[in-house]
């Protein structure tokens, strides 16, 4: 039988023949998730013999991984911001950027205070915004709502599986909310142009919902309608934060650049990219 340690150095050279990036720590990430031990798990019990059936689940998962399956599909569950969430290929697998979003938001709220709140999650997807922060912050009312009914089944599933009570939407964008408003707005929306789905990964382009990437022509067209129809929406006071695509931000400001809102603000992720952009409303 063949130890933990010898399948890690096996499958880290047989995800380098296949031509994945990073193979030794992918090889770490895919074993821990197939034996449920992490990645440390995987150095303190690294003599151990593997079972037989731990062995085709491993040999399975690092055939899948080598074809450019990604490693959140595979295993069928992904950690974000304190929550385990269920994904599928039906879904967008949630991204580090994503949740340095969710802590900025998190700052933000801790002191402007929940209670008798509402946020929404628009263009929910799985649901890792709005749960983390239903999580996070257990008297704040959290809606989530996205045009896909499968994207939403998948919401309700991650909110049972966290143990948070949201209330769901199916529709297009702001439509389904009707007539109500709101305190807070997070939304995630597909802001990738066209024209450049092609120079994707090959991994994301394969794998992922073009649908929940691919907004249109110009990569802009969510931010249009947003801009048009969010301050209806909004309670006084109200806040928005959205996620945006590299270059964006100079644009999606012009759109916002009217006397309903107070403030406009961008900010970068850890490598230094327009990422995100949080506006208020009177």
């Amino acid at each position: 039988m063949k130890t933990l340690l010898e399948v890690l150095n096996l499958s880290t050279d047989f995800l380098e023949q296949k031509n994945i990036a990073n193979p030794k720590r992918q090889a770490e990430e895919l074993l821990g998730e197939a034996l449920k031990l992490g990645r440390l798990g995987l150095y303190l019990e690294y003599d151990r013999p593997l079972t037989e059936p731990e062995l085709v689940r491993c040999r399975e998962w690092l055939q899948r991984r080598g074809m450019g399956e990604p490693i959140q599909y595979i295993s069928g569950e992904v950690d974000f911001f304190g929550c385990r969430l269920k994904i599928t290929p039906d879904v967008l697998i949630p991204r580090q950027e994503t949740e340095i979003l969710v802590d900025k938001i998190t700052k933000i709220l801790s002191t402007a205070g929940t209670e008798g709140k509402t946020l929404w999650d628009v263009c929910c997807g799985p649901g890792s915004m709005g749960i983390a922060l239903k999580k996070r912050f257990p008297d704040l009312k959290v809606c989530l709502s996205d045009l896909s009914p499968t994207a939403l089944a998948i919401a309700k599933e991650n909110a049972e599986k966290n143990d948070v009570d949201v209330e769901f939407f199916q529709g297009d964008l702001l439509a389904p909310f009707g007539e109500r408003k709101s305190d807070f707005i997070v939304c995630n929306p597909p802001y990738i142009a066209e024209n450049e789905y092609a120079g994707l990964d090959i991994e994301v382009r394969k794998y992922e919902p073009k649908m929940a990437l691919v907004s249109g022509d110009t990569g802009l067209e969510f931010y249009v309608r947003l801009a048009k129809d969010l301050p209806k929406y909004l309670n006084s006071k109200g806040k928005v934060w959205f996620e945006i695509g590299d270059g964006q931000a100079q644009a999606i400001e012009k759109m916002f650049c009217a006397a309903c809102w107070t403030s406009f603000k961008h900010e970068l992720d850890w490598s230094g990219r327009e990422r995100f952009f949080s506006l208020e409303i009177e």
